[in-house]
């Protein structure tokens, strides 16, 4: 499917988080052991805040584990809010307009799954994307559709309730065509101040996805490790699968379930799909 990592605390050069753990998300390109295949070549991106107004981005169709390009930024950019993603697609061509995280204004978004039967109901789906953002849909995935529905949708007010309202869609689209299980997957979204991650399917059986136990907490544990002292006692990282080699140092979210991550805090609420208020015909 996909893999996907995403940060914020005190900045760090993007390399400690991408290629520096044990299993991290650069081997998780070529060895995930969570994903339903093993291998996510078809592409990664990056994209991280700065002193600029919008997040920087990098995509590219290499693999992730062979771009020299990629470990040379890694090794050169420092963030205190970023998000990374290696790519294997499904159905959609493999072009850097396909690879995650996609960006509008201020906001980056990522995606691991799918919408089933994704070509059958692509039409009535992006039918409801507002007309002034559909000019900017660059690509052909279903990723990118499920941004802009939620931009639509209201994402910059309301991001748990945007994304009720366009799984709500998507489910009610799909089901309509009989599509029994229209949503699969895991979200993450940032405005680059706070993130908030999902954990859903409409078969109840999500993409893994965790989340790091609070720094002190782990500074406790692993007094040795280097790497816990230069990170902000609020740093939170979230991950489709655990990176390192520290027992304890991982939360799984429950099913069914959205996260708002900001200073430090990790509210962890039920989640559930909002049906359109009026039906599609």
């Amino acid at each position: 499917m996909c893999r996907w990592l995403a940060y914020t605390g005190s900045p760090i050069l993007l390399s400690k988080a991408l290629y520096a753990p044990a299993h991290s998300l650069i081997d998780q390109s070529l060895h995930a052991r969570l994903g339903a295949e093993a291998t996510n070549g078809d592409g990664f991106g990056i994209g991280w805040y700065d002193e600029t107004p919008s997040p920087g981005t990098f995509r590219s169709i290499e693999p992730a584990w062979n771009d020299r390009n990629l470990h040379e930024l890694a090794d050169h950019i420092s963030s205190g809010h970023f998000f990374a993603h290696v790519r294997a697609a499904i159905g959609s061509p493999i072009q850097q307009t396909n690879c995650h995280p996609f960006r509008r204004g201020r906001w980056l978004w990522m995606h691991n799954g799918f919408v089933a039967e994704f070509a059958a109901l692509k039409r009535e789906l992006v039918f409801a994307v507002d007309p002034s953002l559909y000019p900017e849909i660059a690509g052909g995935t279903d990723s990118e559709v499920l941004f802009y529905l939620a931009l639509t949708f209201g994402l910059a007010d309301d991001p748990p309730g945007a994304v009720a309202r366009t799984i709500g869609l998507v489910e009610t689209v799909g089901r309509s065509r009989d599509v029994a299980e229209p949503f699969q997957g895991t979200l993450a979204m940032t405005d680059g101040e706070r993130m908030w991650v999902f954990r859903y399917s409409s078969a109840g059986e999500s993409r893994s996805l965790f989340y790091t136990t609070d720094v002190p907490t782990l500074r406790l544990l692993y007094p040795k490790e280097h790497i816990l002292h230069e990170l902000s006692p609020d740093a939170r990282l979230v991950v489709s699968e655990p990176i390192g080699d520290l027992p304890g140092a991982w939360r799984e979210m429950p099913e069914s379930s959205f996260a708002v991550i900001a200073a430090g805090r990790d509210d962890v609420l039920s989640f559930a799909p909002s049906p359109p208020q009026r039906q599609p015909s």
